[in-house]
């Protein structure tokens, strides 16, 4: 066994001639495992949301997404989408257009952007596990639906059950003139809701899904498109897909995948996660102070076995790691506690959800706080206590002749 761990562990476990120092060595090991536990807890919940927040966007952002450099829309004549659906991995492509546009129900009215999508959309859009009213539904034979975000639903204060009153839906024209009278200068178009959709309210308060061919037909589209949304198999390197479909596609396109699209969202989340991951950094920074307390009061309390050592031919190096491993030890078997009770606060949160978001009648997505544990995270916290540790205990085992002041000689 190595002699400085031997010794290091003797001296943790065994009883001081001071029983204060016993005292403190506890609270020092509390305190690294309350830093570690609260490290732990934080980073797995906003590892839980940062999954739901993934989650709820992929039902409504498709993995790859491919928009007009320059102005609002391009001609799918001058786009090669047969080459493009050729591309190994590349399992549907839905045609988009978008418009902002003003809905009206009865005397309720509501701006809106119209999202006009292909069939294919059905086929690879999760937004069918975000419906909260109806079913999802575009088209049936000759017959178009709307699918309604919640916040405009409640908007037009929509009635799925209301078969004698359809949605009004209104754009202005391509050559709008106001000269003729103000019903000159839009298309309208009436179609029933046959859903509603809740993913975030940014979305919820924005979007209606309806056919493409609706929206083509207001807007008095040939082949003009907003955007292109493509769906990928999961077993392919999405990033060489991506790259070869912007090869493909050429500098006349701006091609996004899933986290491009939500890119300022995702910026802000993992800047957060950093922040919180160093606030809580500093007050285990703090809480690790008791270690540099300990080891003082321990080099005091042992300075009788110091000298022995020394007579039997120790080093001041060799006494100086016996110290230095204790202090580890401390950080170590704090670090190993405070993981192991974090991982069962996260694992009882995430089977039971006792800790709620909101009360019981909110209309949050989720009802408790999201917990997802990563081994990457342990590694982490468990490096970041060491490090610590070491830090704390190296300031008091180097400077052990100002402690002892002139009591112990070292060589």
């Amino acid at each position: 066994m190595n002699f400085p761990f031997y010794i290091a562990r003797r001296y943790l476990v065994s009883k001081k001639s001071h029983n204060i120092i016993n005292i403190i060595s506890g609270i020092s090991v509390i305190g690294v495992a309350i830093g570690a536990m609260a490290l732990i807890i934080v980073l797995s919940v906003f590892n839980g949301f940062d999954k739901l927040v993934v989650s709820l966007f992929s039902s409504f952002n498709s993995s790859i997404q491919v928009t007009p450099a320059y102005g609002k829309t391009f001609h799918m004549k001058a786009f090669p989408a047969d080459r493009l659906r050729k591309i190994p991995g590349v399992l549907h492509i839905t045609e988009v257009i978008e418009e902002d546009a003003l809905m009206k129900y009865k005397d309720n009215q509501a701006i809106v952007t119209l999202k006009g999508v292909s069939e294919e959309y059905t086929n690879m859009s999760g937004l069918d596990t975000m419906m909260v009213e109806g079913p999802f539904l575009l088209q049936e034979g000759d017959k178009d639906y709307a699918i309604l975000g919640y916040g405009v639903a409640g908007a037009l204060n929509a009635n799925l059950q209301d078969y004698l009153n359809p949605v009004s839906v209104y754009v202005p024209r391509r050559d709008a003139s106001f000269a003729g009278g103000l019903e000159n200068a839009f298309n309208s178009d009436i179609i029933f809701p046959s859903g509603f959709f809740q993913i975030q309210w940014d979305y919820d308060v924005k979007y209606a899904i309806l056919p493409l061919r609706f929206v083509q037909r207001l807007l008095d589209y040939t082949d003009e498109r907003s955007s292109l949304e493509i769906d990928l198999a999961k077993t392919y390197d999405q990033r060489a897909i991506q790259k070869t479909i912007e090869t493909l596609a050429g500098p006349a396109y701006v091609v996004k995948n899933r986290y491009q699209q939500q890119e300022i969202l995702y910026k802000i989340m993992i800047s957060e996660k950093n922040y919180i991951f160093m606030i809580l950094t500093l007050i285990l920074v703090i809480a690790t102070f008791n270690v540099i307390g300990t080891l003082s009061m321990l080099i005091l309390d042992k300075k009788k076995d110091i000298a022995v050592l020394q007579s039997m031919g120790a080093t001041q190096g060799l006494i100086r790691r016996i110290f230095l491993t204790e202090g580890m030890l401390i950080s170590l078997i704090g670090a190993i506690i405070g993981l192991t009770a974090g991982a069962v606060i996260c694992w009882l949160q995430m089977r039971y959800g006792f800790v709620r978001l909101g009360s019981a009648d909110s209309s949050f997505v989720v009802s408790a706080y999201p917990v997802n544990m990563q081994l990457i995270d342990f590694l982490v916290v468990l490096g970041t206590v060491l490090f610590i540790g070491f830090l704390a205990a190296w300031y008091p085992v180097y400077n052990i002749k100002k402690i002892h002041a002139g009591q112990v000689k070292l060589d």
